[in-house]
């Protein structure tokens, strides 16, 4: 039996939001786990909540990366209009804060590391992802980006780390609010963004085991 360790992350409360549903995943899937992971393994979940702070954000998730070793990282937050989960393709390299953070601190047009490249594309199978979305009827769609805000600094930082290491699969998905009448406003069950993180973790298991066996193929 091959163990994955994961490692998702999800956000403080959200000024506003009444139940934040990136804090609310995490705390399930660290507490039930995954029931049914992909045939011949077995996946541990660590989560961690972050603050809502682009200088404090990035280090707390780091903290619980090398204390962990996982294997794979997703990182949650919350799109408060959407109707449905968008997955994130792209992170770039710019703050443009719209609105304080948790510590009052409001960049705007600065780079998060000068030193990087632009932008990084996520490590995560997204059509897959999608695919199994489908057949579960799970709204979704692809994003082209996670904004600007304290998200898409975490989502960067995350994949600026992880393009150093060569064992490790990591990407960021974005939950709507929790809505459970489907009155045709924002948002989707909690229970579907229990299920869609479940699925994101064992469609992320069995690409990186494809990607592993290529390797020793390649070699």
């Amino acid at each position: 039996m091959e163990q994955f360790d994961v490692v998702i992350s999800g956000f403080d409360p959200y000024e506003g939001i009444d139940v934040n549903p990136s804090r609310e995943v995490v705390r399930i899937l660290e507490r039930d786990g995954v029931p049914d992971p992909p045939e011949g393994t077995s996946v541990r979940v660590t989560g961690v909540l972050l603050p809502m702070s682009f200088s404090k954000a990035w280090p707390a998730m780091l903290r619980t990366i090398e204390s962990v070793h996982p294997r794979i990282v997703i990182a949650t937050g919350l799109k408060r209009r959407k109707r449905s989960i968008a997955l994130e393709r792209c992170a770039t390299n710019i703050i443009d804060a719209d609105k304080p953070d948790a510590d009052n601190m409001q960049p705007r047009r600065t780079p998060i590391d000068p030193s990087s490249p632009a932008a990084y594309w996520t490590q995560l199978p997204l059509r897959d992802i999608l695919n199994d979305f489908a057949a579960h009827k799970i709204p979704a769609t692809l994003s082209s980006d996670a904004g600007t805000f304290v998200c898409n600094s975490v989502f960067y930082s995350l994949l600026n780390w992880s393009a150093a290491q060569h064992d490790m699969l990591a990407g960021f998905i974005s939950f709507p609010p929790v809505n459970e009448t489907r009155d045709g406003g924002a948002g989707i069950p909690l229970g579907q963004m229990v299920e869609a993180a479940r699925i994101v973790a064992c469609d992320a298991v069995n690409y990186y085991r494809r990607s592993a066996d290529s390797s020793l193929e390649a070699a």
